[in-house]
């Protein structure tokens, strides 16, 4: 199984912070007033309003949710509330068209090429998310060639359980998934469960520390060849 982080690896960094996020929190106030009795953002607002402050928590309903959410966006917090209403307001985004998901040109032809092995993504970023930004991509739906989904309800990125818990998703062993990520931390808590990770290094990803474990790629192309 190839499993597959998403920003840097089959996205850019740029697209999400220059693109999403900043869509994110400039409908979100709009979004909250249009959509907040939905049961999806409900339960999302509920989720953020248990990352509350004190002081946040004074300023009641969606106050205490905005506040919240501008505090956890400036500070790129992995909450699970936070990305599961950032899914929501993409979502509304890409179906208006205001959005299209980057993907780099190798990720629809490797994804492809991994159908005997399937293809998995694994992202901090809300599952609602990746779905989306992978259904309205710039080079199609690519929906079809994706088997699973994972998000931070799995656990920590950089904690060895979580890929345990996700080979016994998908019914493997954790030395049957290979895990591309450009980040060296969640690559080295593969790598300790088990998997085979190695390191996509893309334009405009930081640049990685000297001595990696892993192996080294500008791409994707070379874990399928």
């Amino acid at each position: 199984m190839l499993l597959c982080d998403i920003e840097g690896t089959t996205t850019s960094i740029a697209f999400v912070y220059e693109t999403l996020f900043p869509y994110a929190a400039q409908a979100a106030e709009a979004f909250l007033a249009a959509h907040g009795d939905n049961p999806e953002v409900a339960l999302a607002c509920a989720r953020i309003h248990q990352d509350a402050t004190a002081e946040e928590s004074q300023l009641g309903g969606l106050a205490t949710v905005l506040a919240v959410v501008r505090r956890q966006m400036a500070g790129d917090v992995k909450a699970t509330g936070l990305k599961q209403l950032q899914g929501l307001i993409w979502r509304h985004g890409y179906e208006t068209g205001a959005i299209h998901g980057h993907v780099y040109a190798d990720v629809p032809e490797v994804f492809r090429a991994a159908q005997s092995v399937g293809v998995a993504i694994f992202s901090s970023g809300s599952i609602l998310a990746q779905q989306l930004l992978f259904r309205y991509s710039s080079a199609g739906d690519l929906t079809t060639l994706i088997r699973a989904y994972f998000d931070t309800t799995s656990g920590a990125k950089e904690q060895a359980a979580s890929y345990h818990g996700i080979a016994k998703h998908l019914g493997l062993s954790t030395a049957a998934i290979i895990f591309a990520t450009d980040r060296p931390a969640e690559a080295e808590a593969a790598l300790s469960a088990g998997c085979t990770a190695c390191l996509i290094m893309r334009p405009g990803n930081p640049p990685l520390p000297a001595l990696q474990r892993c192996t080294i790629y500008p791409d994707l192309r070379s874990i399928v060849n």
